[in-house]
């Protein structure tokens, strides 16, 4: 085992490490592996093309060939404003940057907008996979509000070359619901081209915050978001990583069971992240988390910590990028490498 890792763990390494799920064992879930597309996700109905770059992108960067993938996403620019998302490392306001941050990180592909990725992909859809992100939340609006709205169309993605699409879609918000039409179609497009489909799992509604806590991260609710996830058919769930659970009881919404909680899940992260693995089929349909924000010099100690958890719980991968991009470029390459380097090292086993 890579004793950087153990050292960027700290007083969590024998926790994070050693940790064995009993809850849901290792035996029940379907793991990341080289040959997933053949043994499992072959058996899906999607259409040969999808399993074709499905299978390039599990192909490229330097997780190639090990079933995990690490990807660099960068959309933040239309979430949060260009200027709070590039204003710390300038040379991003420039697409062709990010991508090549992508290319020297070692990442299995970028995932971007459609005007970012667009702007350069005669000069680099061949030599990274791309993944188009086609909704966002238009931070201009004003009072503020939260909503996804469409900012492309799927042949346009198909057009430039990427090999698939991402979407995002605000569980628990009042528009959820035209969200979810809006992408199923969206997926159901994209797969009749050939293309991947990744779903970012977000819940947001002030009412997941309680005077007992904000269960926005819940194990229980991000799990029942996968669940939804994967039923509109995306071929990969992003998730941010579990902190806590009983949201459904806090929050008293929806139903869930007292074995959730009692039998199926513990206090432990890696448990609660094996919970949101089992609501995605089981690991059927592969979980990537997500890098998070970027704190500051506390940034690479959190993205290994992240990427244990995941790998351990029986994730494929990661998708960091503010951690990445908001520094130093030779900086941003160690980060995503050192994210790399948890998938890689076999002495980190699943949990």
């Amino acid at each position: 085992m890579n004793d950087d890792v153990v050292s960027l763990l700290g007083k969590e390494a024998e926790s994070l490490l050693q940790h064995q799920c009993k809850a849901i064992p290792k035996e029940s879930i379907i793991l990341p592996s080289p040959d997933y597309i053949d043994n499992t996700f072959s058996a899906t109905d999607r259409p040969p093309a999808v399993l074709r770059n499905y299978q390039s992108l599990l192909s490229a960067g330097r997780l190639a060939g090990t079933g995990y993938m690490s990807i660099l996403p960068v959309d933040q620019g239309i979430e949060h404003s260009a200027g709070a998302t590039f204003a710390p490392n300038p040379i991003y306001f420039d697409p062709q940057n990010i991508i090549e941050l992508a290319i020297e990180g070692g990442c299995n592909a970028v995932a971007s907008t459609l005007g970012g990725l667009g702007a350069v992909s005669r000069r680099y859809a061949h030599k990274i996979p791309f993944i188009v992100k086609l909704n966002h939340n238009d931070a201009m609006v004003y009072p503020s509000s939260y909503d996804q709205r469409l900012f492309g169309q799927v042949r346009q993605a198909y057009d430039m070359g990427a090999i698939g699409i991402g979407a995002t879609v605000y569980f628990g918000s009042e528009s959820s619901r035209r969200q979810l039409q809006e992408i199923s179609e969206a997926f159901r497009q994209a797969h009749e081209l050939g293309m991947v489909t990744v779903l970012w799992c977000y819940l947001r509604n002030d009412g997941f915050t309680t005077d007992a806590g904000d269960y926005h991260l819940a194990a229980d609710l991000t799990g029942q978001a996968n669940h939804l996830g994967v039923t509109i058919q995306a071929d990969i769930i992003k998730q941010k990583t579990a902190e806590t659970n009983g949201g459904f009881k806090a929050v008293k919404v929806g139903k869930t069971h007292s074995k959730v909680y009692d039998e199926l899940t513990t206090e432990h992260p890696i448990d609660l992240g094996r919970y949101q693995v089992a609501n995605c089929y089981m690991g059927r349909i592969g979980l990537i988390n997500s890098g998070g924000a970027s704190t500051g010099e506390g940034d690479l100690a959190e993205a290994v910590r992240t990427a244990v958890i995941n790998k351990r719980a029986g994730g494929m991968g990661l998708i960091s990028g503010r951690k990445a991009f908001q520094r130093p470029f030779a900086e941003g390459v160690e980060l995503l490498q050192a994210i790399q380097n948890v998938y890689l090292d076999e002495g980190i086993s699943i949990a």
